[in-house]
Parts: C-alpha cells; structure tokens; sequence
C-alpha cells in the first residue's frame, strides 16, 4: 500500500465547510475588537463544518424558524447575537446586532423572517428556471 505524503494527509483531515450566504450584517472591527471578531469567525467555522452547538456558545431559535439559531459572543463587555439558518448547502446569516435587552427584540426577529422569505423565493426561483 503506498504511503501518505504529507499534503495528502492534510486534505483529508480538512471537513468540508459550507459556504456563509451573509443576508445582512457583517463582523468586523470595529465594533468588534480583533478577540470578539476571531470568536465569531470560530464559531462560524464550527456551523459550516457540521459541528453542533449549543449554549452558552449558541441557541435554537424556532420563533424565527427551522433550523435557526443565534450565535452568542460575548465582546469586551458588549453581547453580540449572530442570527443564522442552517441550509443543507450552506449556513445563512440573517441578522448581526449588538445585544441590549434579554429578549430578542420583535423587530429584529420580523426583520430575519423577512429576510428568510425574500431568500427563499429567490433561491427557489433560481432552481425552477
């Protein structure tokens, strides 16, 4: 049997990622700071290569639909919320917003279903075509 090199080996430890469709919002610095930012960006990696997470890292949230969540970063004394959909081909990212309030405001949870409509019917127009 013929050994592995070296980069062969890597390519196959490498899982699969699936791509961020970003619906809105955006983590950069400011006003994250480089640590919140390098969270957020391992906590994505982790949804897009299947990983499961739940709290305190992240949450389910039916109210805005199946298979949504919130990522949960805290950030030198602000709480990010990152609101995502995850799709069997990629993770959809519906809303980022500094957290204030315990609840979820209504607005933003109206504004990531609203989201989650107009990407839908994009997404299915583009497949019947």
């Amino acid at each position: 049997m013929p050994r592995k090199t070296k980069t062969e080996s890597l390519e196959t430890s490498v899982p699969e990622r699936k791509p961020l469709v970003w619906l809105s919002g955006e983590v950069k610095s400011p006003p994250f700071t480089a640590e919140g930012r390098m969270e957020a960006g391992e906590l994505l990696r982790a949804l897009q290569e299947g990983q499961v997470l739940s709290m305190p890292h992240a949450e389910t949230l039916p109210s805005v639909g199946a298979r949504c969540g919130a990522l949960r970063v805290r950030d030198a004394g602000q709480n990010w919320r990152i609101m995502y959909r995850l799709d069997k081909d990629a993770v959809v990212i519906l809303e980022v917003y500094g957290k204030k309030t315990r609840k979820i405001p209504d607005e933003v949870i109206d504004r990531c279903k609203d989201r989650l409509k107009t990407y839908d019917a994009i997404v299915k127009s583009t497949k019947t075509k």
